[in-house]
């Protein structure tokens, strides 16, 4: 079983991963670490994928798997929740209990305080970005921003992830600024840069410290599940919590 480990100067306590897709039982298209439940791979595949993760990872808990929605509901998982109602975060303040998002061309954003008051984790495609669930995941966390540190994990590249215009439209109309973040093609459309994208939103609260952002989902078949090469395709998982 693989997976990468975010490089930022979190503290010790905080704890996170980001798997790639080796090291599980999934069928193809699935093949082979699918942990997404909801991608029409079998319900016993992606137990056992869960469970694999669980036990290589040592995680102190099941994660909680979120219902995604592309929306900006943030979960709390320190008080009564349901996961399956549909959010696209979730942060915690207390130890063991796990943060996940699944993703296979979304930017899965991460959030730790540097002193381990807190962690949380987003799911932002585009349209998350568009809606602003960035913006709602730390106000939830509700931590000074200057104390927050934020890694981006693996997401469709700048090379890969064409937009129309009206997309570009939504993104401009929500962070006027960003134009810098597409560029035009041959094809009247444009390329657009999640990472830029979600570094600009995170800067713009006051968090400095962003990490990350550099893998590309699409670019690289053999390590990660991607919707927009693939279109039936698992998902990976990115995690974080706070070790007991």
């Amino acid at each position: 079983m693989a997976w990468i480990l975010p490089d930022w100067p979190a503290p010790p306590e905080v704890r996170a991963l980001s798997t790639q897709r080796s090291g599980g039982v999934s069928a193809a298209p699935f093949e082979s670490l699918n942990l997404g439940a909801h991608v029409g791979d079998s319900a016993e595949a992606v137990a056992e994928n869960r469970r694999r993760l669980r036990s290589a990872a040592r995680l102190p808990g099941e994660p909680v798997w979120l219902s995604q929605q592309h929306g900006t509901y943030v979960l709390d998982l320190d008080g009564a929740h349901d996961a399956a109602a549909g959010a696209d975060a979730s942060f915690t303040s207390r130890p063991g209990r796990v943060c996940a998002i699944l993703t296979a061309d979304c930017m899965p954003v991460l959030l730790a305080s540097d002193s381990g008051a807190g962690v949380a984790a987003a799911h932002a495609g585009w349209r998350g970005l568009a809606a602003g669930v960035i913006e709602a995941t730390v106000r939830a966390l509700a931590l000074p921003p200057q104390s927050l540190l934020a890694w981006l994990g693996p997401a469709i590249g700048p090379a890969h992830f064409e937009i129309g215009a009206e997309v570009r439209e939504e993104l401009l109309r929500a962070d006027p600024r960003a134009e810098a973040a597409f560029v035009g093609n041959a094809r009247g459309r444009y390329m657009a840069d999640l990472a830029a994208l979600a570094r600009r939103r995170l800067e713009g609260l006051g968090i400095a410290r962003i990490y990350g952002g550099g893998a590309c989902t699409y670019a690289a078949p053999e390590e990660y599940f991607s919707y927009r090469r693939d279109g039936r395709t698992g998902r990976q998982a990115t995690l974080i919590w706070l070790e007991k």
